[in-house]
């Protein structure tokens, strides 16, 4: 494979304050500790180290080792798995939801950007011991976001009723997706391995928790990488104090909402991603995953009948810590808590939202990561660059909203200069000698004179915009071959790792896939990563 790059703010995919957060623009050094670089992780693993319980070590470990029972461990993950007992073991973690058959294809790319850099963390401290872990976000309940994936074009979807946390769902119904899925695989070497990772995934494990485990194992198992479930007990009496403290103080809910202020005082175009609640834990008991509300001193479970005084939540919380999810704010915090963790790797959106946390994680004392941005690719076959060559296209091209890119193309390629620009010129320069005439003579003339300037440059745009569209007709073959492989490779006029599934690529490459973007991709790099196949 061959690899280039694209400067993530060329791409016109990431938002302002991603594309100021890579330049380490001043107005969001407030926002966050270290930046992520080889040289400054030396100062992360100190403060890691100096903080992180001992005996939470030992909790981490039983857990895991509990989470995988049953599950066939690779060497490599059963050894990272007891290097978390060690002071100078730490971690590396991304996080994502319990996607059917991983969902869009950025899932591979969140952990092969996790597992890439703890490599590249262990070579240049060889003393220190680094384990990527996936954390399985088993407690959201937004079932219709993760019920399908796409496969060339078709939307495989798992249609059932589901309430509460998703990774208790019964993976009972997935054999109808399975033999869709099975149809539209078709024959082939490649096509038989995906069916059977599918259904040893989804037809032999009995929760989409337990198939989700199954699945990132089998596709990174043997790189090491260690995969958590947050919905656990001991692991969550490890986070008691701190859902206390936001369950009667609601200290996360002030922190955030001051560094929201604080961040759209720094800048307007910096979209505000995600805001807390007074609250920032769900009820989760018997199918139900519902809001935590306080009023009038009680606290109530929104859309049920449950509720408790003071004494009893507190209580409940005690008892019971399995019972208090934690929702999009607090979920971070609960993950540094109970893991010897340095760095966070995700996509644009949720880096923006860890962007609003560091306040809240000073004053609950748990030190905060370095937050780094997955490696975002485009796939490309050696044939559709040849294709693109033959057309005049670039890369960056494809990158453009499809208008803007026939327009630029059909201007490239007229043999008539359907750019307007030289007559606007000329035009205001005589208007310019028609104002200094009105001047001169009556003024009262000069509205009559604006009104003719921009009545006839309105000419000229919609001249432009004519001689633009008699062009598109003549040049149409073009046209639609320019526009084909940008569907392609751009469908539905977003990136393709925002839509494509693995399996599509898998049955073009088979299992040289993963290896080959490990080898492509580079976590610490600054650019949108074009990756080039034969």
């Amino acid at each position: 494979m061959r690899v280039e790059g694209i400067p993530f703010k060329d791409t016109g995919y990431f938002s302002e304050i991603i594309c100021d957060y890579l330049a380490e623009a001043p107005s969001l050094k407030a926002f966050y500790h270290h930046f992520p670089s080889l040289g400054s992780f030396s100062a992360q693993i100190k403060e890691k180290k100096e903080s992180f319980p001992a005996n939470t070590r030992e909790v981490l470990v039983a857990s895991l080792q509990r989470q995988y029972e049953g599950v066939t461990i690779s060497p490599k993950t059963q050894k990272h798995i007891s290097l978390l007992k060690e002071a100078n073991t730490f971690t590396v973690v991304t996080g994502h939801q319990l996607n059917l058959f991983t969902g869009p294809l950025y899932f591979l790319y969140k952990i092969i950007s996790t597992i890439n850099l703890t490599i590249a963390l262990k070579k240049e401290n060889p003393g220190q011991h680094f384990v990527p872990v996936y954390w399985m976000a088993t407690e959201d309940h937004d079932f219709e976001e993760i019920n399908y994936f796409n496969f060339k074009g078709k939307k495989i979807q798992w249609n059932r009723e589901a309430s509460g946390a998703v990774g208790s769902l019964s993976t009972e119904g997935l054999e109808a997706v399975y033999e869709l899925f099975s149809q539209e695989l078709g024959p082939g070497v490649h096509a038989a391995k995906l069916k059977e990772l599918f259904s040893n995934a989804y037809l032999k494990h009995k929760t989409l928790t337990a198939a989700t485990r199954y699945l990132a194992n089998e596709l990174f198992g043997a790189e090491g990488l260690v995969i958590i479930d947050g919905d656990d007990k001991a692991l969550k009496q490890c986070l008691i104090p701190h859902i206390k403290e936001d369950v009667l103080h609601q200290t996360a809910f002030e922190e955030v909402t001051k560094t929201i202020s604080e961040l759209q005082a720094a800048s307007s175009a910096y979209n505000i991603q995600v805001n807390p609640r007074e609250i920032n834990y769900f009820y989760l008991k018997d199918g139900i995953r519902e809001r935590l509300i306080q009023k009038e001193g009680k606290f109530f479970v929104n859309n049920t009948e449950l509720q408790f005084t003071k004494e009893a939540i507190l209580e409940e919380i005690e008892r019971f810590p399995e019972r208090f999810s934690p929702n999009v704010i607090s979920r971070p915090l609960y993950q540094e808590v109970i893991l010897p963790n340095l760095c966070y790797i995700g996509g644009g959106g949720e880096l923006a939202y860890w962007l609003e946390l560091r306040s809240s994680f000073e004053i609950m004392k748990v030190p905060f990561p370095m937050l780094l941005l997955r490696n975002s690719a485009l796939v490309i076959s050696e044939k559709q660059l040849q294709k693109m060559h033959k057309l005049n296209v670039t890369v960056k091209d494809l990158f453009l909203e499809q208008n803007r890119l026939i327009n630029k193309k059909i201007r490239e390629i007229s043999n008539i200069d359907i750019d307007l620009s030289p007559q606007r010129t000329h035009l205001k320069e005589q208007f310019n000698g028609l104002y200094e005439l009105a001047e001169q003579t009556d003024k009262s003339f000069l509205g009559a004179v604006k009104a003719q300037e921009v009545k006839q440059l309105k000419g000229l745009d919609v001249l432009e915009k004519r001689l633009l569209k008699a062009q598109k007709r003549k040049l149409k073959d073009h046209v639609r071959r320019m526009t084909n492989i940008q569907n392609e490779l751009f469908p539905n006029q977003s990136l393709q790792e925002r839509n494509r599934n693995f399996s599509e690529l898998y049955l073009e490459l088979g299992e040289g896939l993963i290896p080959s973007l490990m080898n492509s991709l580079h976590p610490l790099g600054d650019q949108f990563t074009i990756v080039i196949y034969s």
